[in-house]
């Protein structure tokens, strides 16, 4: 149809609709008043869900309703956008008063429990009190409080989170469980709603088996924009999200199998059950602007009852509140440790083993600093795990000097760095614990955290039921240095600690080109357990791909990747990522995509809501992230190549070299296993 005919043609579609809507309304109302005992303001709303089942929803009315009040939900409401457990509050009635609240809550949690034996989160299950004939401005923390002449809308509205056979499947298994709910829908001949795009000729009619509904499940959330399958919960995982754990617990498993999906579901199941706070923490900076918005679209009920922070950020802003000062500048600690070092390390033993100063100011960072150790005879005998320099006692009192050579130049100038932010923070926490902050607390890519910081999450919380929560993998370390659990006297014990083995996200091809990359790097996981590097996993995507290219030039190899990004089908910018290793290599495809009209978002100012342009960003900043496409350019240019692997300066020690190598591929890992769809590798040989 040409552009002349669309226009009529849209606005023939509208008039039809229009009046199919008024259609549905009339028959409704008319429906609606069979419910005699109903006030008009309860038939009005019951009349707005009749015409929702017209388009695809499906209703179950508690057979009493309205004339006998029970302590069980006046109605249950499964659609598109999840599953809704509803109270009704007449004309003149105070919403929630009289227990209506606590009843409402109780039958949300057994509508919880019905649903999970199919699969489903608790995140799609909400408590929904309609107030017929009245203003909602009631605080009633997770119920929803909704007036009756938006109901309709706001539930149209809503994200969907349910395809047609899931709707069916769910509701038709509610009423077996809650027989005495009736299912009700309009009784006016009715046009079928319309098909959903993800509906295929053969979708299912009738029974359905559980495989089937997970199946559907996943291929949905596989289909939708990345953010969305971001947030999505396999149904196998439910039950630990609702798990009940006696203490301190981990998740832990790699990459791809679902880790911060499970976490920031199980935040938003301890709000619904808590009465506290929920502190959500990790180490990049970046990630808890992205994981709130999931949140809030997840269960906006619940959002606000869930802080997400950077471990840095939150500790400054406790030391605050507790009247702490906090003088924390980058740029004077970094000149405090040159000068150390020019001082106490350059002309020293030190720089016999490696002479480049970054490794020892790790050193100081991640083992001295990291582990709060405050004593050269703990530090001469602290096992200074993932550090590959074998360090004598001489050795180490060289550093010991270089560390209170740093010290006192940083004392001089007044300020403090990262770590002392951290040990403030754990120091204040231990002297005046208080009443805990946090009902709970969620540690997500907790490999990445010092000792410290681990110590102090767990002082907020101590050994309480469901009150921390670790999650992470150590193959996916991307800073030096490590710690056991033990170490911070954390005991995991039993079904605590939980290992995902399904990969959700990579296919094969993806997953055995990042394997490739870590095969010989055994590893040291936060248990101690030595693992190797390529680890066995179940997978449930096959259709990911792996694509190549390698050009003799940079010029060439940077006008391949302009012409991979620009054949992309319409739309799918929003799902890509462009991933470097450096800020210098980050600038370089700044330019060249800007110069190519290529839209960019940089990853550290991305918040979680698509944006249709490409994500660029470092290797570390796309921790936690997933995308459906991954272009990794020039991806091998700090990696050893095979005439060098091995071959240390003079000066530098092979320990240290293979050290440095070893932290490489593990970032790279990281930004290959980012990808779903398809991994676009760049090498150039000139």
């Amino acid at each position: 149809m040409g552009a002349g005919g669309a226009a009529p043609q849209r606005a023939h579609d509208g008039r039809r609709q229009e009046r199919l809507l008024r259609e549905h309304w009339q028959a409704a109302r008319r429906q609606a008043r069979r419910w005699e005992a109903a006030d008009e303001g309860e038939q009005r709303v019951l009349a707005q869900l009749l015409v929702l089942t017209a388009r695809g929803w499906r209703l179950l009315v508690d057979r009493p309703w309205p004339g006998q009040r029970t302590a069980r939900a006046d109605m249950l409401l499964v659609g598109p956008g999840g599953v809704f457990v509803l109270a009704v509050t007449a004309a003149g009635g105070e919403p929630g008063g009289g227990g209506r609240a606590a009843e409402l809550l109780a039958a949300t949690k057994a509508t919880e429990r019905a649903v999970a034996s199919l699969g489903m989160s608790p995140v799609a299950v909400q408590p929904l009190l309609v107030c017929a004939g009245q203003r909602a401005d009631t605080d009633l923390g997770r119920i929803r409080l909704m007036r009756e002449h938006e109901l309709g809308t706001q539930l149209s509205a809503q994200r969907h989170r349910l395809r047609v056979e899931s709707v069916r499947a769910i509701a038709d298994h509610l009423e077996r469980v809650f027989p005495d709910h009736a299912a009700v829908a309009l009784d006016q001949q009715q046009q079928p709603p319309p098909a959903s795009e993800h509906d295929g000729p053969d979708a299912p009619d009738g029974l359905f088996d559980l495989e089937g509904l997970r199946d559907a499940a996943l291929k949905g959330a596989r289909e939708a924009p990345i953010e969305q399958w971001m947030t999505f919960l396999h149904p196998d995982q439910v039950a630990l999200v609702r798990r009940n754990w006696s203490g301190p617990a981990r998740i832990s498993g790699p990459a791809g199998t679902g880790k911060t999906v499970v976490a920031l579901h199980r935040a938003a199941h301890l709000a619904r059950r808590t009465t506290g706070r929920i502190l959500y923490v990790t180490f990049a900076n970046n990630l808890p602007r992205v994981q709130s918005t999931f949140l809030r679209t997840m269960a906006p009920a619940v959002a606000d009852r869930v802080d997400f922070r950077s471990l840095h950020s939150w500790a400054q802003e406790f030391l605050q509140e507790r009247g702490i000062p906090v003088r924390l500048h980058r740029d004077k600690a970094e000149t405090a440790f040159s000068l150390a070092w020019t001082h106490v390390g350059r002309a020293g033993r030190l720089a016999e083993l490696d002479p480049v100063p970054t490794y020892w100011r790790e050193e100081i960072d991640y083992v001295i600093k990291g582990r709060g150790l405050t004593r050269f005879e703990d530090y001469a005998t602290v096992s200074r795990r993932r550090r590959r320099a074998r360090l004598h006692r001489t050795h180490r009192q060289s550093v010991w000097e270089l560390y209170e050579a740093y010290e006192s130049l940083r004392g001089e100038r007044g300020v403090h760095d990262f770590n002392d932010v951290l040990s403030l923070a754990l120091a204040e926490a231990s002297r005046r614990p208080g009443r805990p902050p946090f009902a709970a607390v969620i540690v997500d890519e907790v490999q990445d955290l010092t000792l410290v910081g681990v110590r102090l999450l767990h002082a907020l919380v101590g050994d309480v039921p469901n009150g921390l929560l670790l999650v992470g993998d150590g193959q996916q370390t991307v800073y030096p240095g490590g710690f056991r659990l033990t170490d911070a006297d954390i005991d995991i014990r039993g079904d605590r600690g939980q290992v995902l083995r399904t990969n959700y996200r990579n296919s094969k091809q993806i997953l055995d080109a990042a394997l490739t990359v870590v095969a010989d790097d055994a590893f040291e996981d936060l248990d101690g357990v030595r693992t190797p590097g390529r680890r066995d996993v179940d997978l449930t995507f096959h259709d990911g791909d792996v694509v190549r290219v390698t050009r003799p030039t940079v010029d060439a190899h940077d006008r391949d990747l302009l012409d991979a990004l620009r054949t992309l089908p319409d739309g799918a910018l929003a799902d890509t990522a462009l991933l470097c290793p450096s800020l210098r290599a980050i600038g370089h495809y700044q330019r060249l995509l800007a110069q190519a009209g290529i839209p960019v978002c940089q990853l550290e100012h991305y918040d979680g809501r698509a944006v249709d342009a490409v994500k660029l960003g470092t290797y570390r900043r796309a921790k936690g992230l997933e995308f459906k496409n991954v272009f990794l350019p020039q991806h091998d240019a700090a990696l050893p190549h095979a005439t060098q692997a091995g071959a240390a300066s003079g000066t530098e020690t092979a320990e240290t070299t293979r050290e440095r190598e070893e932290l490489r591929r593990s970032r790279l890992f990281v930004a290959m296993t980012r990808a779903r769809d398809l991994l676009w590798l760049g090498s150039v040989t000139g």
